[in-house]
């Protein structure tokens, strides 16, 4: 059980580093000229920094509170997993509406 327990370390501080990658998006995308999809990616960025603000939470729950290791640190990687493929998509929307 000792490298399950490290995954939790693991997601804690990415997670906590794509929430503030979130917020540095949203400030670069209100220096964007204002359109449809710079408006929707503020939005959908936003709701994504929250989804990794649950990973940051749950895997820092997940390492004070041992009880439910297990099934804390699956739903803490499921939401960072979630994130990342929701910001990538993000991502691919801006990028083919941009340029």
């Amino acid at each position: 059980m000792a490298g399950r327990e490290d995954l939790s370390k693991h997601i804690l501080p990415v997670s906590a580093t794509m929430v503030g990658v979130c917020m540095t998006v949203i400030t670069i995308l209100q220096l964007a000229p204002k359109n449809g999809i710079s408006e929707w990616a503020d939005n959908l960025i936003a709701l994504d920094s929250l989804v990794f603000l649950a990973s940051t939470m749950l895997s820092y729950w997940s390492i004070r509170h041992k009880e439910n290791l297990i099934m804390i640190e699956k739903l803490a990687d499921r939401c960072f997993m979630v994130g990342m493929l929701f910001m990538v998509g993000i991502n691919f929307l801006v990028a083919f509406e941009l340029f």
